[in-house]
């Protein structure tokens, strides 16, 4: 198989993970057991067994198009699970960021959302009895449709711990970096202008005293009938619901007592909206608080446009990927998959055929032809 121009084919970048295991011991070579996990995971094969069997269905092909050496045929699913049990997911994020920073080189990613998600299969009992999950957090980009780091938590709680070591692995220079209540913290704040990166952090009662402010500032905008606030309203329909969502910026921030302990802030921002499903309204505030100066409009904008690491990310892995139904607990298994799994799915975004992620995985399975072009194709093509 010939390379498009661009960054190296992905089985170069795999090459790079060192073997945990000892050599002496080794029946398979590591690179082979990573290849076939990551075309198994392409596929539609959602576990170790489903993978060994496809990997054998298609063993001539690993060989003559992968040109992989399969010393000792195919590794079983127990093999195929007790290696990624092993793989250290540092160097395996190492690699995974090097093949995002080869696909993006020359681009600037403007918006960085970040968000966690519980990897609900992968629980398991704890020494003190407790059923502990694994949580990811993740850093998405957009205009690339993929991932560009994750860091491992045992539960969301400690996402205020993992966003500051997510953060040291991303270039934040002329980003904005949303994050959600959770991130909403002093130090997170600093990192991200220090790295010469903007924030919009939602405030929520974690915050209690800054929300207090905000609060009195939005009041007192509504008051004014937001006299001199940059206000944009945003009204459609669609899917059966009715949504407005109203959105002003606040500026003259003098009133929040601690202001000064916030590094650079300029920009409250307040959301309203109002959402109709089947003659029920409920409506809802949410605020923000922004280092970054900018119209009601592009706040919107960018607010909306957080949450698309929910839809295209998380929401995918979870239908297209059943990531939830994932019963993988030992070592770092849960960890490697997710990667696994957000590798397979950046690839497919890309590839191209008219049907979606489900359907394009069943697709690269049934033709040789299609998987070769998901694996060819270059994230930023």
């Amino acid at each position: 198989m010939s390379a498009a121009p661009g960054p190296r084919p992905l089985i170069e970048y795999l090459s790079q993970i060192p073997d945990p295991r000892v050599e002496l011991k080794c029946f398979h070579d590591l690179i082979d057991v990573l290849m076939i996990v990551t075309c198994g995971t392409i596929v539609g094969a959602d576990d170790f067994v489903s993978i060994a069997e496809f990997a054998r269905a298609k063993e001539s092909w690993f060989r003559d198009r992968l040109g992989l050496t399969l010393r000792n045929g195919i590794p079983s699913h127990d093999t195929l699970n007790r290696v990624f049990a092993l793989v250290r997911p540092e160097a395996f994020g190492r690699c995974f960021r090097a093949w995002v920073a080869d696909a993006a080189e020359g681009l600037r990613v403007p918006h960085i959302p970040i968000d966690g998600k519980t990897m609900r299969g992968s629980k398991r009992v704890t020494g003190t009895g407790a059923r502990k999950a694994t949580h990811i957090v993740s850093a998405w980009a957009q205009q690339l449709g993929l991932t560009l780091a994750q860091v491992k938590t045992d539960e969301k709680s400690n996402e205020i711990t993992a966003i500051p070591e997510l953060l040291e692995r991303l270039d934040l220079a002329g980003a904005l970096v949303s994050i959600d209540a959770m991130g909403t913290q002093k130090d997170i704040a600093q990192q991200i202008v220090a790295a010469k990166g903007d924030y919009l952090l939602a405030v929520k009662d974690n915050q209690p005293r800054l929300l207090e402010d905000i609060q009195r500032l939005a009041e007192g905008a509504l008051e004014a009938s937001y006299a001199g606030r940059s206000t944009d309203l945003n009204e459609g329909t669609g899917h059966g619901r009715e949504e407005m969502r109203f959105c002003f910026v606040i500026d003259d921030l003098e009133s929040i007592r601690d202001r000064n302990v916030w590094p650079r802030l300029r920009s409250v921002v307040v959301l309203v909206s109002s959402r109709t499903v089947a003659g029920r309204t409920s409506d809802e505030v949410r605020y923000y608080i922004s280092s970054r100066k900018a119209s009601a409009k592009r706040f919107q904008t960018w607010i909306r446009a957080h949450w698309c690491i929910e839809n295209s990310c998380h929401w995918v892995l979870d239908v297209a990927f059943r990531e939830d139904d994932h019963r993988l607990r030992e070592g770092h298994g849960p960890q490697n998959m997710a990667l696994v799994r957000k590798i397979a799915l950046a690839m497919l975004k890309k590839a191209n055929a008219k049907c979606g992620i489900k359907n394009r995985r069943l697709k690269a399975g049934w033709d040789n032809t299609y998987l070769e072009q998901v694996l060819l194709k270059n994230p930023e093509d």
